[in-house]
């Protein structure tokens, strides 16, 4: 195994700096494991679990690791991130991932248990905040990333002026990265670390629908849609997805606002869990989920032309390390010193 020296590596305890998404439904206990016995790090998204599955999911996550993992919630006020929070923190989970609310509320009560925190950010603004209010992270999203988006800056021009505005808390890039030239990148950037999730998305152990699967590993980068489309149950929030039939039908009625859509209402599946789907419902489809798979949101990122085949996730830690390595070694040897120019 690839043994990485970066200040997020040394913060998480891990041996490569790359961290999973957290995925919705697809980050199985076996994906978030498997990402860190390769030295990765692996999350949960515990938004949508109840208590009981929080811990059922944490304990066999231990099961199959002795390795650091982490928890993401989302910041909204229906989420009840009290009493889940609570949960995972019993648990001793090292690292907990906030996203989309205000993280200052919560980050006082994480570190009294001696857990870090992390924070998705899409502004050197929204960087400065958080670095004051505490955060132990940054996570940095690009525009190009899948599922929800927080901003509408691009990743090559964040990550930098993040970089320099919150040194030196380590900042994660995220947003558009699928392999080892898009973490060589990264890091060129000054970043400590990628999040990466539509590649994680195809790997075996993740409980990605075979339909959502399979239009990702056949998808090209002008395939995903920066919409807000998929607003039942999480409005006015952009997200990127693959286009599809209820996206086609919408742009088809020429684009009419929420309350005059096309299928509006209409209950076009049904969960794992034995909830109703209503179409323009954003929800990431999982293994058991049923019905019309194709017109549900199919999160996915700009980098889903990389994403080719479908393999177990440690294999997708070490080859994009791997991967990484080679193009950071190629890139020092394209520099001549001067006795070489002579």
């Amino acid at each position: 195994m690839l043994t990485w020296h970066t200040a997020l590596c040394d913060l998480l305890h891990i041996e490569v700096p790359i961290i999973q998404a957290p995925i919705g439904g697809a980050a199985t206990p076996a994906l978030v494991a498997a990402v860190s016995n390769a030295g990765g790090f692996g999350i949960f998204a515990m938004a949508n679990r109840d208590p009981d599955d929080i811990r059922r999911v944490i304990d066999e996550a231990r099961r199959l690791t002795s390795r650091p993992f982490g928890a993401n919630f989302l910041l909204r006020p229906q989420e009840k991130t009290d009493a889940r929070l609570e949960v995972c923190l019993e648990a001793g989970v090292p690292a907990v991932s906030f996203f989309w609310g205000d993280p200052a509320p919560y980050i006082a009560r994480v570190h009294a248990t001696g857990a870090l925190v992390m924070y998705t950010v899409a502004s050197v603004a929204d960087a400065r905040r958080a670095v004051e209010a505490g955060v132990d992270i940054i996570v940095a999203q690009g525009w190009e990333a899948g599922g929800h988006v927080r901003g509408e800056v691009a990743a090559l021009p964040l990550v930098p002026q993040v970089v320099d505005a919150v040194a030196p808390t380590p900042v994660v890039a995220a947003g558009g990265i699928a392999d080892g030239r898009g973490m060589a990148a990264a890091l060129a950037l000054g970043a400590a670390g990628v999040w990466m999730g539509t590649r994680f998305l195809v790997s075996t152990e993740a409980a990605t629908h075979p339909v959502h699967r399979a239009r990702l590993l056949q998808a090209s980068e002008t395939d995903v849609v920066y919409t807000g489309l998929f607003d039942v149950s999480w409005p006015e929030a952009p997200h990127r997805a693959l286009r599809n039939s209820t996206l086609m039908q919408w742009e088809a009625a020429g684009r009419p606002p929420s309350g005059r859509r096309p299928g509006e209402g209409e209950v076009i599946g049904q969960s794992a869990e034995g909830r109703p789907i209503v179409r323009y419902r954003w929800l990431t489809p999982s293994v058991g989920t049923t019905g019309n798979i194709e017109a549900m949101s199919l999160g996915a990122g700009q980098s889903v032309g990389l994403v080719t085949r479908s393999q177990p996730a440690g294999d997708i830690v070490r080859e994009v390390a791997e991967e990484a390595v080679r193009v950071l070694r190629h890139c020092a040897g394209l520099i001549q010193t001067e006795d070489k120019v002579a």
